[in-house]
């Protein structure tokens, strides 16, 4: 019974991360329109919520496009690694508590691994193979400067992303996602402990996912298209895809380490069932995601491009830096009040 469940789990957060992926191009371009006084999509179906169907029909009906100098099984194999390590990345994030159903508990996580965080930063770092084996057998030296961008860019933001992750694990003493969780009952969130690493993953966070201001990878007004110029139909589609998992992916880990995930203030206040309890919380869960995806959309439109010297600049001279400072902070801290 325990392995359906399972299994059934794996398949409804597959296909709720394909919604959120295909509907999140949806809401970027409401909200860009809201943005820019424009009205947005609103043709296809009411309130042009079909536009993502639309959309997705267009891709599959585009010509493949193979460009006859690239090296073609490698060409094939990027965007599919890219949405390989996107949707592998949920597996360990905990998306409620227990349901007790016919006297048995399980459990809203598919894999409750004691490295879960470890895990994620490992997956989404495989994930950059995909943008450079890419660009590099395109053999388009547009597509290969944005893919040597992606990489640069991801392997410099990763080290004060796991140093920003430090100052929580070490303040939890658990590298397990779902432990960091239980330990922010309530309103006890991290965000209000550790407001600095909060604020540098966040950064670190844009970046990862190549999302503006940090879209350097794919600046069409100095490379085309970035890293995916020579892709065509689904190819292309996977590419955007994985951007949209790997978004929605890093809004579910903020919202885990540092907003507490499924805990809400005086949920356990009112007398409710644990199923109704798990229900709520699972639904609060997707709420801060959602507001994160919000967030991510809203900075797209509102901040411009940085240039490649300040992005690298950022990284290297000032966020590493605060994060180690974090981290010291953090052990004094620990040190004095516990």
């Amino acid at each position: 019974m325990e392995l359906i469940f399972k299994a059934s789990l794996v398949v409804a957060i597959f296909v709720v991360t394909l919604l959120v992926a295909l509907y999140s191009t949806f809401a970027e371009r409401k909200i860009s329109a809201v943005l820019q006084d424009r009205i947005g999509p609103n043709r296809a179906g009411p309130f042009g919520l079909l536009q993502p169907l639309a959309d997705g029909v267009k891709m599959f009906m585009k010509e493949e496009i193979i460009p006859t100098t690239s090296s073609k099984w490698l060409f094939i194999f990027a965007p599919c690694l890219a949405m390989l390590t996107a949707g592998m990345s949920s597996a360990v994030m905990p998306w409620g508590g227990n349901l007790i159903i016919d006297g048995e508990t399980y459990s809203l996580q598919v894999a409750d691994i004691n490295i879960g965080i470890l895990y994620i930063l490992g997956i989404t770092s495989v994930g950059i193979y995909g943008i450079m084996i890419g660009g590099w057998a395109s053999d388009n030296k547009y597509s290969l400067l944005g893919a040597i961008r992606a990489s640069s860019q991801m392997i410099s933001y990763e080290l004060a992303m796991g140093l920003s992750v430090i100052a929580v694990v070490m303040m939890t003493g658990d590298l397990s996602i779902n432990e960091i969780v239980k330990g922010q009952p309530g309103a006890h969130w991290n965000v209000f402990y550790q407001p600095l690493g909060f604020i540098i993953f966040l950064i670190c966070a844009f970046a990862e996912t190549n999302r503006a201001p940090f879209d350097l990878p794919e600046c069409e007004t100095e490379l085309i298209g970035g890293y995916h110029t020579e892709y065509s139909s689904m190819k292309l589609g996977f590419f955007l895809f994985a951007e949209y998992i790997n978004m929605f992916v890093s809004c579910a880990l903020i919202a885990a380490v540092y907003f507490g995930g499924y805990n809400m203030p005086f949920i356990n206040d009112f007398g409710w069932s644990p199923n109704t309890v798990t229900i709520v919380g699972t639904a609060c869960f997707f709420l801060k995601i959602a507001f994160g995806i919000f967030f991510f959309m809203w900075v797209r439109w509102t901040l411009p491009r940085f240039r490649y010297d300040q992005l690298m600049r950022l990284g290297w001279q000032i966020l590493i830096p605060l994060s180690i400072i974090n981290v010291i902070l953090t052990g004094l801290g620990i040190i004095v009040f516990k």
